[in-house]
């Protein structure tokens, strides 16, 4: 699903719905989260997801636009692509797909910043991580070049 290249599955527990048996907004963030893991794994970038020493990325701003209620047990396409990598930031795009329907469920824009944990500042996201991400996604990459 263009310009999404990459997507994981999940299915919906019993513990993310309400007492209406459906799933609201704020419980797609885990699945967006599993989605996003396993995007760095695919692209071998997990190592700086989960910090790199003294640097580690922190969610600074998310996004979440809800269209439709998933239910217990639905099976979920999550659909997840690096949209933008600028000096020490790097914003996720997800869409969740319920299987069955193909029905779009939700969309969410995340943003990362790599943080010095040290300096307690933004830190520039490396050419080894914009390269690896630039080979994936090609033109679909919006691309800051570091100053």
């Amino acid at each position: 699903m263009p310009p999404f290249k990459f997507s994981a599955f999940t299915r919906v527990g019993f513990s993310d719905t309400d007492a209406q048996g459906i799933v609201y907004y704020g419980r797609y963030l885990p699945y967006f989260d599993v989605a996003r893991v396993e995007y760095l794994r695919y692209l071998g970038l997990l190592r700086f997801e989960i910090g790199t020493g003294d640097h580690e990325f922190v969610m600074r701003a998310s996004s979440v636009d809800y269209l439709a209620p998933a239910r217990f047990d639905d099976l979920l396409e999550i659909f997840v692509r690096l949209r933008r990598i600028g000096r020490t930031s790097a914003t996720f795009e997800c869409a969740a797909h319920r299987v069955e329907d193909d029905l779009l469920m939700v969309t969410a824009l995340q943003t990362m910043v790599l943080v010095d944990l040290e300096e307690r500042r933004a830190a520039p996201i490396s050419e080894t991580y914009r390269e690896r991400v630039r080979a994936f996604e090609g033109d679909d990459l919006e691309l800051t070049l570091p100053a």
